[in-house]
């Protein structure tokens, strides 16, 4: 292993202890947690990664997803009405900001309705049917932390 091949290494391992270490800070005091905190480690954490939605299925009334904006712990929602299935969304996130999308299915529910996230081609988080409308949706964690 080269020199520049070793530092590019470290400079990751040492992003993602920081970034790591700043979200399990957070999560044991969030509590206590001022907004100059989530700023600082927004900050420590301005990382950027990519992610691409996927819903499928017969219809949708509506999908809410994370789009990049807010704040690390508060991302914004951003959201489609009525949706032309399958719909397909790749959207810039930042830091610890967990992917996540949100198919809300119409009145009479959508056993077929299903989502992903992929990160690089790999699928990160996925659900459909029921354990969709159980949990919420698909939601990850920042691919920045691990």
């Amino acid at each position: 292993m080269n020199r520049t091949t070793r530092t590019t290494r470290i400079g990751r391992t040492t992003r993602a202890a920081v970034a790591g270490l700043a979200a399990c800070g957070l999560a044991l005091g969030l509590g206590a947690c001022s907004d100059e905190a989530v700023e600082a480690v927004d900050k420590v954490t301005d990382e950027t990664y990519e992610v691409t939605y996927e819903v499928t299925g017969t219809s949708a009334g509506e999908i809410q997803f994370h789009g990049g904006g807010g704040k690390a712990l508060e991302p914004e929602t951003e959201s489609v009405e009525s949706p032309v299935l399958p719909w397909k969304k790749t959207v810039t996130l930042r830091g610890i900001m967990p992917p996540a999308v949100m198919p809300v299915p119409p009145d009479a529910g959508a056993a077929d309705l299903a989502c992903t996230i992929t990160h690089k081609g790999e699928v990160i988080a996925e659900a459909k049917g029921e354990e969709l409308l159980t949990s919420g949706g698909c939601v990850a964690v920042s691919p920045v932390t691990g």
